[in-house]
């Protein structure tokens, strides 16, 4: 299994061992690489993309604990420099990390977070109502997330002792999360509540991020 870099670190560039390189049946090549810095589609955030020495990496899954990467041309096993998309990797970043303040936030009303989705143009996280849920508006909600972004709460990683890694903003309970988060809460740029339904119990907060040029 490949070594996962980027719960430890944020660095996008460096040098990894390719240990497999083989063609898929679809025309492109599979790539496992000792220790990565891509991460992985899963957990409601989409896979970084880049290149390994100058063949670029379009898709990045996690199979059955083996992290894939899919390439347009072969790469030879042995040393490469890897580089991760920096923008896309941003991008990915401050939807995921909107996601979790919104959770935190919305939790306190009474809502319990139980799915969520970190997509461009699709980010919403899906809570189910506890026996005290709030109402709450549009305009309470991005009033409060503003606030927290105006502190610039700074992101707490811990990781626990069986391996799972914990995330958080200032004093929020922590969330199990293996996914990338800005460095605090200012890096959001932009937040914006854009709906708030429910239906049967549960409900859909929809969000998006304003990225900068």
């Amino acid at each position: 299994m490949s070594e996962r870099l980027y719960l430890s670190s944020s660095s996008l560039t460096g040098e990894v061992e390719i240990l497999d390189c083989s063609l898929c049946d679809d025309g492109r090549y599979a790539i496992q690489l000792k220790a990565t810095p891509f991460h992985p589609q899963g957990g409601g955030q989409p896979s970084d993309t880049g290149w390994l020495n100058d063949v670029e990496v379009t898709h990045v899954t996690l199979d059955n604990n083996r992290i894939i990467h899919y390439t347009t041309h072969p790469v030879t096993t042995g040393i490469a420099l890897a580089r991760v998309d920096e923008k896309r990797r941003q991008l990915h970043s401050r939807l995921h990390s909107a996601g979790h303040l919104i959770g935190h936030i919305v939790e306190l009303l009474g809502w319990h977070p139980i799915r969520a989705h970190h997509w461009p143009g699709e980010s919403r996280v899906i809570f189910k109502s506890g026996s005290c849920a709030q109402a709450f508006s549009i305009e309470d909600l991005q009033k409060k997330c503003d606030q927290c972004i105006d502190e610039n709460l700074p992101c707490q990683i811990t990781m626990r002792d069986d391996g799972f890694r914990q995330v958080s903003f200032g004093e929020f309970t922590p969330y199990p999360c293996g996914g990338t988060h800005v460095a605090s809460l200012r890096q959001i740029h932009g937040l914006r509540i854009q709906a708030i339904q429910e239906k049967k119990g549960q409900l859909s907060v929809k969000y998006d991020v304003v990225f900068p040029a």
